[in-house]
């Protein structure tokens, strides 16, 4: 029964011998070389932190070189194309293996505890998304040390990224290598998703939710939404490179525009995705800064979800001097000036809770109060550059690196900095020197300004940005030298961090304590399995209006004090009123999400350098420890209930849409549609170009494929509803009829994409030939890549009906299946749609 007395503590009785020991063994982590296979998140998230600041040393190591070279005029340090390696490697390293990382990083650590959960609900998931990013980064990082990096940029503009001008591998690395880590940072903004919406601690509803939580909220969303863009966008222009498929060259019917449109609707929300999480970090330390309540809760959280939403309208603001319509243009514009509403809400919100309340000057706050300014600065540049007139003028010129360091440096690495000053205590009980951080944010702050500000001038005068150097009498010696004065200032600050950093991290563990007297839940004592019982919350700042709640959790006077099956477990909460309704029973320690992984990034990394063989064997690898990881995630629990707290006991596995994993599936879906969306708006984007479509010598294929290829899915789509509504017996010797209709939907399947390619086939499709044709194959291919995964999740499916682990009782891996072949299904009826609407309206 679901407990609904919030003023109640759930266990007031005193807790058996020996339930605490138990709790340990059931959590206690790895040692040595065996820490590879863990898969608790707050593990992940340590190994994420560091990976990720390894990383934003790396990229401030290329910037100084970069700096280095400009410092004077005519320098000699590195050539042309060396620069260009350096500054597309610093940005690429800087946008997608630092910026987006560190902030998931951070939430994949402190989420757990700060919503009262003893673990998100996919730790593997975690895992595996680290590791991916880990071994796929530092692979990728390394081109640089043989002139195998790309040299494009890191927003990679094609014609330049095309075959004809960039011959060798590094773009290749950039476009799979990237492709690869973004959807990485997909699998961890599922996994967080859900464990903000499912796993929140008893009585933590929406409204008091922290507003770190909301943040990554909504950023995770928009990673789900605007990823996807780029992973579409990569795979086109490899596609391109390696097959001869010309999506962007205009000659044969491309565009370089589409490439523009689909990564730009993936990175202007990036700088948001950046943005949003720190912001939450800002709020989260303002409001134990200042010992108040955040003044307009409510509205902050409003302003974050405005954020995320105005941010989709805003990637053309990139695009200005590109030649788009006016109108695009105008719009854009305006919207360009409406994003800086919320987020100015914001900070107003934060200066007046830092007004009502008594602020202690401490490391974390002064690295706020440098947020503050720089951020300011960098948002009074960006309300600049979105007057397009002014754009046009300051456009590629170094007045638009000074804008963009002043967005991302004051709106991320100082708000990160002053999180890891604050909840470093959380790691091991120790703090950093608050003497070394106040030397460290002077030079970072002072460094900073002395570095980026002289580029608005610089740009101003006239110097565009990604030259590799200047003539003595351009005027721009003195500020170029200023700048690299300030960049090595800048790198001594965070030198003196790392020393810091060393120095704290060598020291023996112990328990943490609260040192900010802060009020949310992640200041309680914690273990390897979290806290000691679940907490029941009663306010924002659960600390703060109930003094005695450590003391109560300690004792295991609130939920699940114990291990019901002697595993890890959690509860999962409603969505809205955080009521519990479910024991959620989570995987222990394991290889497979790590050698997933490897193999995961092998496939890739091996398939760029050409050996086609062992990257397959790589990829192989990685799906035969994906099932392996799989196998026993459905499992039927030793019983239907659980008591979970004196008097109240939770079923232990819902099914369907009460599931937690078929959320997770269906966010699976989203990411997969909108894939589908940006490899849609190519074929639409292509089309509208043309002044008879189909172009001349090619053609659709006939209306009879296109019929048998819509009605198959759709009989393949209702065998699996039907398999998933029809009662599931326990026996495996009587799901013979299910493991049939899965079979006749895989024939279906397979079929439609039989007929589909057929009729391309004698329609004459050549997708060499030009952009539209490509387009169209494009959309076919995607249909064949899901095939494929149908025919790999079937086979499972009966693999497990056949081992006897399908039943009433263990039946996720039904549901979800069943769930994936609806949208593969969807996904083949709208490319088949899309490929035969354009010429119509024509």
């Amino acid at each position: 029964m679901p407990h609904d007395d919030a003023s109640q503590l759930p266990s007031s009785l005193p807790r058996p011998e020996g339930e605490r020991e138990a709790l340990e063994r059931a959590w206690a982590a790895p040692r040595g070389w065996r820490m590879l296979s863990a898969v608790n998140n707050t593990h992940i998230g340590a190994f994420y932190i560091v990976t990720a600041m390894v990383f934003f040393v790396l990229g401030g190591v290329l910037a100084l070189l970069m700096r280095t070279q400009l410092a004077v005029p005519e320098a000699g340090l590195v050539d042309a194309g060396t620069y260009n390696q350096l500054f597309t490697m610093h940005g690429t390293v800087m946008m997608f293996l630092f910026a987006v990382p560190i902030v998931e990083a951070i939430a994949v650590y402190l989420l757990p505890s700060m919503l009262g959960a003893r673990d998100l609900p996919f730790p593997r998931l975690s895992a595996y998304a680290f590791w991916a990013y880990a071994i796929g980064g530092l692979a990728f990082f390394c081109t640089v040390f043989f002139g195998a990096a790309p040299d494009g940029g890191w927003f990679m503009y094609p014609p330049l990224t095309g075959k004809q001008y960039s011959p060798g591998v590094g773009a290749d690395f950039w476009l799979l290598g990237i492709g690869f880590i973004e959807i990485s940072a997909i699998a961890g903004a599922i996994e967080l998703i859900i464990g903000i919406l499912f796993t929140r601690a008893p009585g933590m509803t929406l409204a008091r939710m922290p507003i770190f939580a909301w943040a990554v909220l909504v950023a995770a969303l928009m990673i789900v939404f605007a990823f996807p863009a780029v992973i579409a966008a990569t795979t086109l222009l490899e596609l391109e490179r390696a097959f001869d498929w010309p999506f962007f060259l205009p000659a044969r019917g491309g565009d370089p525009l589409l490439w523009q449109h689909l990564f730009w609707f993936f990175g202007h929300p990036e700088v948001y995705i950046i943005f949003l999480p720190a912001a939450g970090m800002v709020s989260m330390l303002v409001i134990a800064m200042a010992g108040v309540p955040l003044v307009g809760h409510r509205a902050v959280v409003a302003a974050l979800a405005g954020v995320g939403v105005i941010s989709f309208l805003l990637w053309i603001h990139h695009m200005f001097a590109s030649g788009v319509g006016i109108t695009a243009l105008v719009l854009t514009s305006l919207a360009s000036f409406a994003v800086a509403v919320p987020s100015v809400l914001q900070v107003f919100a934060w200066l007046a809770t830092f007004w009502r309340g008594r602020v202690r000057i401490a490391a974390p706050t002064l690295f706020l109060l440098g947020f503050f300014f720089i951020f300011v600065l960098g948002g009074l540049t960006g309300v600049m550059v979105a007057v397009l007139p002014f754009d046009w003028q300051a456009h590629d010129s170094y007045f638009i690196v000074a804008h963009l360091h002043y967005v991302l440096i004051g709106g991320m690495v100082f708000p990160v900095f002053a999180a890891l000053y604050y909840w470093l205590p959380l790691f091991n009980g120790w703090q950093f020197s608050e003497r070394l951080a106040r030397w460290v944010f002077g030079l970072m702050f002072g460094g900073f300004n002395l570095a980026f500000f002289p580029m608005h001038v610089t740009g101003l005068l006239g110097m565009p940005r990604r030259v590799y150097t200047y003539g003595e009498d351009m005027g721009w010696n003195a500020l170029n030298l200023l700048s690299t004065i300030g960049a090595y200032v800048f790198a001594l600050g965070v030198l003196l961090w790392l020393v810091d950093a060393v120095r704290v991290l060598r020291r023996p563990e112990r328990e943490h304590d609260d040192p900010w007297r802060a009020g949310t839940l992640e200041w309680l004592p914690l273990r390897d399995y979290g806290v000691r019982s679940i907490p029941q919350v009663d306010s924002t700042e659960p600390l703060w209006s109930r003094p005695s709640l450590s003391e109560e959790v300690e004792a295991g006077r609130h939920w699940l004090p114990g291990t019901v099956f002697g595993g890890r477990e959690t509860l999962v909460t409603r969505i809205v009123d955080a009521r519990p309704v479910q024991l959620l029973r989570l995987p222990g320690d394991g290889w497979s999400p790590f050698l997933a992984a490897v193999g995961t990034a092998g496939f890739f990394l091996l398939l760029t350098v050409g050996w086609v063989f062992t990257a397959f064997a790589f990829g192989l690898g990685a799906v035969a420890a994906l099932v392996y990881w799989l196998w026993g995630s459905d499992r039927a629990a030793p019983a239907d209930a659980a008591t979970v707290a004196d008097g109240v006991t939770l079923p232990v596995l819902p099914l369907g849409r009460r599931s937690h994993s078929w959320w997770a599936t269906a966010l699976l879906g989203v990411v997969d549609f909108a894939v589908l969306a940006s490899m849609a708006y190519a074929h639409v984007h292509l089309a509208m170009l043309l002044d008879v479509c189909p172009p001349p010598g090619a053609a659709l294929s006939p209306v009879g494929q296109g019929a048998a290829n819509v009605l198959l899915l759709l009989a393949g789509s209702v065998l699996m509803e039907w398999s998933a509504r029809a009662p599931l017996p326990q026996q495996s010797s009587v799901q013979r009829p299910l493991r049939l209709r899965v079979m006749l939907a895989l024939a279906c399947a397979a079929g439609a994409f039989a007929v589909a390619w057929q009729g391309n086939a004698l329609a004459g499709l050549n997708p060499t030939a030009d952009g539209w044709s490509a387009s169209v194959a494009a959309l076919l291919a995607y249909q064949g890549m899901h095939l494929v995964i149908l025919l790999v999740l079937g086979v499972y499916l009966m693999a497990r009906s056949w081992a006897g682990l399908l039943g009433p009782r263990a039946r996720a891996t039904l549901d979800n299946v069943a769930l994936f072949w609806h949208v593969a299904t969807v996904q083949g009826l709208v490319g088949e749609a899309v490929t035969r609407i354009p010429p119509w309206l024509g």
